[in-house]
């Protein structure tokens, strides 16, 4: 699968790149601070390495989780809001579409993630997960999985994690196009919907 991802991922940049530099430029002139956030996360195997994300709030942010903690809508040990009150300029259409994480092509060229697998927690809040929750690192973490394409926010804590566990237990190369072609449909639909909104 390696190989596989590596090379897809080289073709799916090539498509991409001019999305790429228009997104940052945007970044650029709406919001202050630097276009790319990094974050230790989790990988395979509990290896700890550097994830790229699109930056979509200011400068900071992560240090005012307790502010917002009451806003949670994932539960223990994860910090997600769908309408997060720190998004800055175009950082929560980006989050609500999924093109933030397009950086994280480079993390799968580099060998630290997959374009399909388990979203990989920060390191603070996989300290808190349960043994038997940790099984989800047998595998590369991925830019997209099936909690993804199954409704993010909408899923309880729990339920995230099942689905993770159900993926690792039962991923092949068919199981892993299909969440790639489900992933695809769903950013070209909120795409719609995000373009809909903003007529109004």
């Amino acid at each position: 699968m390696k190989v596989i991802d590596f090379f897809l991922t080289i073709i799916i940049l090539f498509f991409v790149w001019p999305l790429l530099i228009l997104i940052a430029v945007l970044i650029e002139l709406t919001s202050r601070g630097p276009v790319i956030f990094s974050q230790k996360r989790i990988g395979k195997n509990g290896k700890v390495f550097t994830m790229y994300k699109f930056r979509t709030m200011y400068v900071g942010a992560d240090r005012d989780q307790e502010k917002y903690r009451y806003l949670n809508e994932v539960g223990h040990p994860v910090f997600k809001i769908k309408n997060d009150p720190r998004f800055v300029g175009i950082g929560k259409f980006l989050a609500h579409t999924g093109l933030d994480e397009l950086p994280q092509l480079f993390n799968v060229l580099a060998g630290d993630m997959s374009l399909v697998g388990p979203r990989p927690l920060p390191v603070e809040e996989r300290k808190r997960l349960p043994v038997w929750q940790r099984e989800r690192e047998k595998v590369l973490p991925g830019i997209t999985s099936a909690w993804v394409v199954n409704g993010r926010h909408e899923l309880a804590f729990k339920e995230w994690m099942k689905s993770d566990l159900a993926y690792v237990q039962n991923h092949n190369f068919f199981v892993d196009c299909q969440i790639l072609g489900n992933t695809f449909f769903m950013i070209i639909k909120l795409l719609y919907q995000k373009s809909l909104i903003s007529n109004y």
